[in-house]
Protein backbone atom coordinates (compact mmCIF):
# COMPACT_ATOMS: atom_id res chain seq x y z
CA UNK A 1 0.00 0.00 0.00
CA UNK A 2 2.70 2.14 0.92
CA UNK A 3 4.17 1.44 -2.65
CA UNK A 4 1.10 1.74 -4.38
CA UNK A 5 1.04 5.92 -2.97
CA UNK A 6 4.10 6.38 -3.49
CA UNK A 7 4.24 5.48 -7.18
CA UNK A 8 3.39 8.84 -8.97
CA UNK A 9 5.51 10.94 -6.67
CA UNK A 10 8.41 8.89 -7.66
CA UNK A 11 8.12 9.10 -11.28
CA UNK A 12 6.52 12.34 -11.68
CA UNK A 13 7.31 15.82 -10.09
CA UNK A 14 5.92 17.17 -7.03
CA UNK A 15 2.42 19.22 -7.22
CA UNK A 16 3.11 21.38 -4.55
CA UNK A 17 6.14 22.97 -2.67
CA UNK A 18 5.51 20.56 0.43
CA UNK A 19 4.29 17.77 -1.96
CA UNK A 20 6.51 15.37 -1.16
CA UNK A 21 6.23 15.25 2.72
CA UNK A 22 2.12 15.06 2.57
CA UNK A 23 3.05 12.00 -0.16
CA UNK A 24 5.55 10.09 2.47
CA UNK A 25 2.90 10.59 5.11
CA UNK A 26 -0.25 9.15 3.13
CA UNK A 27 2.24 6.07 2.38
CA UNK A 28 3.01 5.76 6.19
CA UNK A 29 -0.28 5.85 7.19
CA UNK A 30 -1.86 3.55 4.29
CA UNK A 31 1.35 1.33 5.67
CA UNK A 32 0.22 1.37 8.96
CA UNK A 33 -3.44 0.86 8.70
CA UNK A 34 -2.86 -2.16 6.40
CA UNK A 35 -0.78 -3.50 8.72
CA UNK A 36 -2.84 -3.00 11.62
CA UNK A 37 -5.88 -4.60 10.28
CA UNK A 38 -4.58 -7.69 8.81
CA UNK A 39 -2.91 -8.33 12.22
CA UNK A 40 -5.36 -7.78 14.69
CA UNK A 41 -7.87 -10.22 15.72
CA UNK A 42 -10.36 -8.23 15.71
CA UNK A 43 -11.95 -6.09 12.57
CA UNK A 44 -12.02 -2.57 12.24
CA UNK A 45 -13.33 -1.69 8.76
CA UNK A 46 -11.59 -3.11 5.71
CA UNK A 47 -14.30 -5.85 4.76
CA UNK A 48 -13.30 -9.75 3.17
CA UNK A 49 -9.70 -9.73 4.55
CA UNK A 50 -10.15 -12.89 5.69
CA UNK A 51 -12.08 -13.99 1.84
CA UNK A 52 -9.47 -13.81 -0.70
CA UNK A 53 -8.75 -13.02 -3.55
CA UNK A 54 -11.78 -10.08 -3.10
CA UNK A 55 -8.97 -7.55 -1.67
CA UNK A 56 -5.88 -8.96 -3.68
CA UNK A 57 -7.75 -8.26 -6.79
CA UNK A 58 -8.84 -4.34 -5.33
CA UNK A 59 -5.26 -3.52 -4.87
CA UNK A 60 -3.98 -5.62 -7.77
CA UNK A 61 -6.10 -3.28 -9.85
CA UNK A 62 -5.69 -0.15 -8.47
CA UNK A 63 -1.68 -0.79 -8.70
CA UNK A 64 -2.38 -1.35 -12.22
CA UNK A 65 -4.53 1.52 -12.88
CA UNK A 66 -1.56 3.98 -10.60
CA UNK A 67 1.15 2.32 -12.40
CA UNK A 68 0.18 2.38 -16.27
CA UNK A 69 -1.31 5.42 -15.68
CA UNK A 70 1.73 7.18 -14.32
CA UNK A 71 3.89 5.79 -17.03
CA UNK A 72 1.41 7.90 -19.46
CA UNK A 73 1.57 10.76 -18.02
CA UNK A 74 5.36 10.50 -17.52
CA UNK A 75 5.96 10.06 -21.81
CA UNK A 76 5.24 13.82 -21.71
CA UNK A 77 7.95 14.75 -19.01
CA UNK A 78 10.95 12.36 -19.98
CA UNK A 79 9.99 9.39 -22.52
CA UNK A 80 11.52 6.27 -22.48
CA UNK A 81 11.24 3.49 -24.98
CA UNK A 82 9.01 1.98 -21.94
CA UNK A 83 6.49 5.08 -21.55
CA UNK A 84 5.88 5.22 -25.39
CA UNK A 85 4.85 1.51 -25.84
CA UNK A 86 2.54 2.12 -22.72
CA UNK A 87 1.08 5.26 -24.34
CA UNK A 88 0.87 3.19 -27.88
CA UNK A 89 -1.33 0.65 -25.93
CA UNK A 90 -3.22 3.28 -24.17
CA UNK A 91 -4.10 5.10 -27.30
CA UNK A 92 -5.26 1.91 -29.12
CA UNK A 93 -7.27 1.18 -25.93
CA UNK A 94 -8.84 4.55 -26.06
CA UNK A 95 -9.69 4.72 -29.64
CA UNK A 96 -11.97 1.34 -28.97
CA UNK A 97 -13.32 2.63 -25.36
CA UNK A 98 -14.35 6.17 -26.36
CA UNK A 99 -17.31 6.18 -28.27
CA UNK A 100 -20.45 8.25 -28.09
CA UNK A 101 -22.34 8.05 -24.92
CA UNK A 102 -19.50 5.93 -22.91
CA UNK A 103 -18.36 7.29 -19.75
CA UNK A 104 -15.04 8.04 -21.12
CA UNK A 105 -16.34 10.55 -23.37
CA UNK A 106 -18.34 11.83 -20.52
CA UNK A 107 -15.22 12.20 -18.76
CA UNK A 108 -13.50 14.19 -21.63
CA UNK A 109 -16.45 16.60 -22.00
CA UNK A 110 -16.18 17.90 -18.40
CA UNK A 111 -13.22 19.15 -19.27
CA UNK A 112 -13.78 22.90 -19.45
CA UNK A 113 -13.78 24.30 -23.21
CA UNK A 114 -10.08 26.48 -23.24
CA UNK A 115 -8.28 23.15 -22.08
CA UNK A 116 -5.44 22.66 -24.34
CA UNK A 117 -5.38 19.75 -27.08
CA UNK A 118 -2.60 17.82 -25.42
CA UNK A 119 -4.35 17.66 -22.29
CA UNK A 120 -7.65 16.67 -23.87
CA UNK A 121 -5.94 13.87 -25.21
CA UNK A 122 -3.90 12.44 -21.81
CA UNK A 123 -7.49 12.98 -19.87
CA UNK A 124 -9.13 10.43 -22.63
CA UNK A 125 -6.16 8.16 -22.61
CA UNK A 126 -5.81 7.95 -19.04
CA UNK A 127 -9.50 7.39 -18.22
CA UNK A 128 -10.02 4.74 -20.94
CA UNK A 129 -7.14 2.57 -19.75
CA UNK A 130 -8.47 3.34 -16.06
CA UNK A 131 -11.82 1.88 -16.85
CA UNK A 132 -10.65 -0.91 -18.91
CA UNK A 133 -8.48 -2.01 -15.91
CA UNK A 134 -11.39 -1.50 -13.67
CA UNK A 135 -13.47 -3.93 -16.18
CA UNK A 136 -10.71 -6.39 -15.88
CA UNK A 137 -10.79 -6.43 -12.14
CA UNK A 138 -14.17 -6.82 -11.88
CA UNK A 139 -14.45 -10.05 -14.36
CA UNK A 140 -11.22 -11.34 -12.98
CA UNK A 141 -13.77 -11.00 -9.53
CA UNK A 142 -16.98 -12.60 -11.72
CA UNK A 143 -14.86 -15.64 -12.84
CA UNK A 144 -13.76 -16.26 -9.21
CA UNK A 145 -17.28 -16.42 -8.04
CA UNK A 146 -18.88 -18.60 -11.16
CA UNK A 147 -16.38 -20.56 -12.06
CA UNK A 148 -14.02 -20.83 -9.08
CA UNK A 149 -16.82 -21.00 -6.14
CA UNK A 150 -15.73 -18.10 -3.95
CA UNK A 151 -15.67 -18.14 -0.79
CA UNK A 152 -16.21 -21.50 -0.28
CA UNK A 153 -12.66 -22.69 -1.26
CA UNK A 154 -11.64 -20.50 1.74
CA UNK A 155 -13.27 -22.85 4.15
CA UNK A 156 -16.40 -20.90 6.00
CA UNK A 157 -16.95 -17.87 5.58
CA UNK A 158 -16.91 -15.85 8.85
CA UNK A 159 -19.77 -12.50 8.75
CA UNK A 160 -18.05 -10.72 11.48
CA UNK A 161 -14.79 -10.78 10.49
CA UNK A 162 -15.10 -10.39 6.53
CA UNK A 163 -18.30 -7.65 7.10
CA UNK A 164 -17.64 -5.52 9.93
CA UNK A 165 -19.76 -3.08 9.07
CA UNK A 166 -22.43 -5.07 8.63
CA UNK A 167 -24.59 -6.12 11.90
CA UNK A 168 -26.84 -9.35 11.28
CA UNK A 169 -28.95 -8.98 14.48
CA UNK A 170 -29.91 -5.40 13.30
CA UNK A 171 -33.11 -6.57 11.97
CA UNK A 172 -35.23 -8.09 9.34
CA UNK A 173 -34.13 -10.92 6.99
CA UNK A 174 -29.65 -11.53 6.58
CA UNK A 175 -30.56 -12.75 3.50
CA UNK A 176 -32.85 -9.66 2.23
CA UNK A 177 -30.61 -7.35 3.66
CA UNK A 178 -27.51 -8.73 1.87
CA UNK A 179 -29.36 -8.97 -1.04
CA UNK A 180 -30.60 -5.71 -1.20
CA UNK A 181 -27.36 -4.13 -0.29
CA UNK A 182 -25.53 -6.25 -2.95
CA UNK A 183 -28.08 -5.02 -5.60
CA UNK A 184 -27.79 -1.27 -4.52
CA UNK A 185 -24.27 -1.39 -4.85
CA UNK A 186 -23.88 -2.91 -8.20
CA UNK A 187 -26.20 -0.22 -9.07
CA UNK A 188 -24.54 2.85 -7.55
CA UNK A 189 -21.47 1.30 -9.12
CA UNK A 190 -22.33 0.98 -12.72
CA UNK A 191 -23.92 4.55 -12.94
CA UNK A 192 -20.99 6.31 -11.00
CA UNK A 193 -18.83 6.52 -13.68
CA UNK A 194 -21.74 8.33 -15.83
CA UNK A 195 -22.67 10.33 -12.97
CA UNK A 196 -19.22 12.03 -11.68
CA UNK A 197 -18.31 13.72 -14.68
CA UNK A 198 -22.05 15.09 -15.09
CA UNK A 199 -22.16 16.47 -11.72
CA UNK A 200 -18.34 17.56 -11.69
CA UNK A 201 -19.97 19.50 -15.00
CA UNK A 202 -23.21 20.88 -13.08
CA UNK A 203 -20.41 22.19 -10.32
CA UNK A 204 -17.92 24.02 -12.21
CA UNK A 205 -20.08 27.11 -12.50
CA UNK A 206 -20.04 27.10 -8.60
CA UNK A 207 -16.79 25.95 -7.50
CA UNK A 208 -12.92 25.50 -9.01
CA UNK A 209 -13.04 22.39 -11.24
CA UNK A 210 -9.59 20.48 -10.44
CA UNK A 211 -6.86 21.12 -12.10
CA UNK A 212 -6.37 17.78 -14.07
CA UNK A 213 -3.24 19.49 -16.17
CA UNK A 214 -1.30 18.24 -12.93
CA UNK A 215 -0.33 15.15 -13.84
CA UNK A 216 -0.13 13.46 -9.77
CA UNK A 217 -3.97 15.02 -9.90
CA UNK A 218 -4.72 13.48 -13.42
CA UNK A 219 -4.08 9.88 -11.88
CA UNK A 220 -5.76 9.76 -9.03
CA UNK A 221 -8.51 11.72 -9.72
CA UNK A 222 -9.26 8.92 -12.71
CA UNK A 223 -8.17 5.77 -11.33
CA UNK A 224 -10.63 7.11 -8.50
CA UNK A 225 -13.44 7.60 -10.69
CA UNK A 226 -12.72 4.05 -12.45
CA UNK A 227 -11.81 2.29 -8.65
CA UNK A 228 -14.17 3.58 -6.52
CA UNK A 229 -17.27 2.09 -8.57
CA UNK A 230 -15.41 -0.85 -9.60
CA UNK A 231 -14.72 -1.57 -5.75
CA UNK A 232 -18.62 -0.90 -5.34
CA UNK A 233 -19.80 -3.18 -7.90
CA UNK A 234 -17.51 -6.44 -6.16
CA UNK A 235 -18.82 -5.69 -2.80
CA UNK A 236 -22.40 -6.16 -4.30
CA UNK A 237 -21.51 -9.22 -6.08
CA UNK A 238 -20.13 -10.60 -2.67
CA UNK A 239 -23.02 -9.61 -1.12
CA UNK A 240 -24.89 -11.71 -3.49
CA UNK A 241 -22.86 -14.56 -3.01
CA UNK A 242 -23.19 -14.47 0.62
CA UNK A 243 -26.70 -14.65 0.55
CA UNK A 244 -27.10 -16.98 -2.17
CA UNK A 245 -25.08 -19.44 0.47
CA UNK A 246 -27.38 -18.87 2.99
CA UNK A 247 -30.33 -19.60 1.26
CA UNK A 248 -28.16 -22.83 0.29
CA UNK A 249 -27.73 -23.64 3.90
CA UNK A 250 -31.21 -22.79 4.71
CA UNK A 251 -32.19 -25.42 2.49
CA UNK A 252 -30.34 -28.14 3.10
CA UNK A 253 -30.99 -27.88 7.04
CA UNK A 254 -34.91 -27.58 5.72
CA UNK A 255 -34.40 -31.05 3.63
CA UNK A 256 -32.06 -32.94 6.34
CA UNK A 257 -35.17 -31.88 9.10
CA UNK A 258 -37.37 -33.22 6.84
CA UNK A 259 -35.81 -36.43 5.91
CA UNK A 260 -35.55 -37.11 9.99
CA UNK A 261 -39.07 -36.40 10.61
CA UNK A 262 -40.19 -38.65 7.85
Amino acid sequence: MALLVLTPALYLPASTSNGTEIVVFLAILAFILTFAEYNSAFPSFIEFRDAPPVNRLRFVGLMSMISFLTLICKNAYAPTELTSTVYSVGLAVANVVDFPYSPVRLVVLMLPADASQPLVELVRITASVAYVAALVTIASFAYAVKLRGWPTGNGAFNVWTNLPLFDPTKGGDVVTRLQRDGRLNISVGVLLPFLIPALIKLLTDFIDPLSLSNPQTLIWTMSAWAFLPASMIMRGMATLRIAGLIVEKRRAYSTAETTQTA
